[in-house]
């Protein structure tokens, strides 16, 4: 069962970013993985929440810098979740803040550690093919 406050978080968040408030919406991520309390969630809830963020659709172009805040917040808390897991999409979700926060570099490894992994998993995944294409577009 989501723990009470992570939901009211992101329902609070959502709501921001419905109303076109996006810049509160990204505090509140930003405020959100920055937590203590986020790190106790647990990793379903934490990466639900994550992707509600890094995967979301309509962002702004060129990134607010609360939006690059938010996505630098999230990189601690995806790590922990590679490092516990060594799961391709969380390393997806790590290298997207990556290059969010303008760390391409940084990105291309994480992204080709996820991959080496993904096709040891499933070649034929939907996953590989979404990862090599973000490979390609460094």
């Amino acid at each position: 069962m989501a723990n009470e406050e992570l939901v009211s978080a992101v329902k609070t968040i959502v709501a921001h970013a419905r109303a076109g408030k996006l810049d509160e919406a990204y505090a509140g991520y930003r405020r959100l993985f920055s937590s203590a309390e986020f790190r106790g969630y647990e990793p379903g809830e934490r990466r639900q929440a994550l992707r509600l963020m890094v995967h979301a659709k309509g962002v702004p172009d060129p990134p607010t810098p609360a939006m690059v805040e938010a996505h630098r917040a999230a990189i601690e808390p995806l790590t922990a979740l590679v490092s516990e897991h060594n799961d391709p999409a969380d390393y997806e979700m790590l290298g997207m803040c990556h290059v969010a926060v303008g760390n391409e570099e940084g990105a291309g490894a994480v992204f080709r550690a996820a991959l080496a992994i993904e096709r040891e998993r499933s070649p034929q995944s939907d996953l590989c093919g979404a990862l090599m294409k973000r490979i390609s577009m460094l």
